[in-house]
């Protein structure tokens, strides 16, 4: 009998647009169910009666290497912990189109130090309200796709179905907008929502000669989102 078993290997999850950093594994949201006893003189069989009461979402667990370059991902939950912050994560799973979507209070960070291995760390999230488990993919960008602004050079040609791109500008340009179009679902760039067909704010780019990560992520509700990537590279100073 063949299956349908998908690999673990390579989910991610992500606050934003930024993954959390080297993790090695990632379980939940661990819902569960409370139930009342409704058990009367009159239930059958002698068995006890019940009914559902409040849903709970429970926790997400996750481990993984300890990395403390990872400002955005690992380092971002810490803080978080100490504010108390409630913030919005995503799980997307190996398939690339199965996702949990949840908010969430770190309610534990530790990390580990032992004598013959890598330092670790984990945490956990308490899941808030109600998780959302999205197994169609959102329909993504529509032609046109998206622009750069500055006559940026975009390597391949824009596509739906085309996730990574790489980009380049003149020295001289020190920002850029990005303009995405998208027919359903909330458009964000650089996590700042942006309206299908309207420039984004201005991104500002690194020194001549450096490489600037810009992200697109259209998600339409209940669906898992689709990300788009553009490298766009600021051409050295002759």
């Amino acid at each position: 009998m063949g299956t349908n078993a998908i690999i673990g290997y390579g989910a991610t999850l992500k606050k934003g647009d930024d993954a959390i950093a080297e993790l090695t594994s990632i379980s939940g949201p661990s819902q569960s169910a409370d139930t009342i006893d409704i058990t009367s003189h009159d239930s059958s069989d002698s068995y006890k009666d019940y009914i559902v009461a409040l849903l709970d979402a429970g926790e997400v667990s996750i481990e993984g290497n300890f990395y403390p370059g990872d400002s955005a991902g690992q380092i971002t939950m810490h803080t978080d912990f100490q504010a108390k912050s409630k913030v919005e994560y995503v799980i997307t799973l190996s398939d690339t189109t199965t996702t949990w979507t949840f908010n969430a209070y770190i309610t534990a960070f530790e990390t580990g130090a032992p004598l013959d291995g890598a330092t670790s760390f984990s945490a956990t999230l308490k899941v808030t309200g109600k998780p959302t488990l999205g197994i169609t993919a959102s329909t993504g960008l529509t032609d046109p796709w998206f622009s750069i602004s500055e006559s940026a050079v975009v390597v391949p040609d824009a596509a739906g179905a085309t996730y990574t791109y790489v980009a380049t500008v003149l020295t001289a340009v020190t920002s850029v907008t990005v303009t995405p179009t998208a027919a359903a679902g909330t458009i964000t760039v650089d996590s700042n929502t942006v309206t299908s067909g309207e420039a984004s704010s201005a991104i500002a780019l690194g020194d001549a000669g450096t490489v600037t990560e810009i992200t697109i992520v259209v998600t339409e509700s209940g669906k898992s989102p689709k990300t788009y990537t553009i490298w766009l590279t600021r051409a050295a100073a002759e």
